[in-house]
């Protein structure tokens, strides 16, 4: 396994490859990884030539207060995990080489960018779809994967390259929970014991979501309502959102009768953390 820095250097290796016609899965992440970015890995080996990770914690999709100073890195640990996991490749830019001086150029999805995480945070999208971008010209993967924790996410990057005609197959992989129900996040380790425990909150919402599926709930107020009912009964927990939307066009819906993502985002003290579940549709 080779850990580059530069452009000229990923994109050398990439020819090579492209060559002896090897296919390429990509993973983006920001790093200090788990095993929600372990199980994109594998499904990348299982399916692809050569594997290819890229580590950047990106600025451009934090906003104002955010925490991008504090956001956890460890590249010692990641680079151990991908090794393990049989990764050919880390790409591992610096900010001058991603972003150099007098960068002016952005790429902006509209319309699912306009709900959940996109309206209380609004320059994040516009990061993530620039950040990736240039990460899709760089390395040019057959494949790419991404978690379907950050299903807006998802289904912004999957918009983004059916408009722009990128040549990627954009592949969403289940949400990776904790034994006790909490998703796997980087996030996590902010948490102390006590709001580890609260944070359980989101994993119970989303059961007590599906469940009212199961039994044959319709209406997506209904629906939203006794989500959010769980979540206030904790007294850590703040509520950003909690909606149901297409999942396809990301706009809120009255009436359960396509598919659809339930999503909600909370506060357990000053952490934010997202949860999810999608009913019907071929993944986001």
């Amino acid at each position: 396994m080779k850990i580059v820095e530069t452009i000229a250097e990923v994109k050398s290796i990439v020819r090579a490859w492209k060559k002896s016609d090897a296919s390429i899965g990509f993973v983006p992440t920001m790093g200090y990884l788990h095993e929600g970015h372990l199980s994109l890995i594998q499904r990348a080996r299982q399916e692809n030539d050569r594997v290819v990770v890229s580590i950047f914690v990106n600025p451009t999709q934090f906003g104002a207060n955010e925490d991008l100073d504090s956001y956890p890195r460890d590249l010692q640990h990641d680079a151990a995990l991908c090794e393990n996991a049989g990764v050919d490749l880390i790409f591992h830019p610096t900010l001058e080489q991603m972003y150099p001086k007098g960068f002016c150029s952005f790429v902006d999805v509209d319309v699912l960018t306009k709900e959940l995480c996109g309206l209380s945070r609004p320059v994040h999208f516009r990061g993530v779809c620039t950040v990736v971008s240039k990460l899709f010209h760089i390395i040019t993967p057959d494949r790419a994967y991404f978690g379907e924790k950050d299903a807006q996410q998802l289904a912004v990057i999957k918009r983004m390259v059916q408009d722009l005609n990128m040549d990627v197959d954009v592949i969403g992989c289940p949400i990776v929970r904790e034994t006790d129900g909490l998703a796997k996040s980087s996030r996590n380790t902010y948490l102390s014991p006590e709001e580890r425990k609260a944070a359980l909150v989101l994993s119970r919402s989303i059961t007590q979501g599906k469940k009212y599926v199961q039994q044959g709930e319709k209406n997506a107020h209904t629906l939203v309502q006794a989500m959010t009912e769980i979540i206030e009964k904790e007294p850590l927990a703040k509520i950003d959102y909690v909606k149901v939307v297409d999942l396809f066009t990301m706009q809120q819906i009255d009436t359960l009768d396509r598919p659809f993502l339930a999503a909600m985002a909370v506060y357990i003290e000053k952490t934010r953390l997202i949860d999810n579940f999608i009913v019907g549709g071929e993944n986001v």
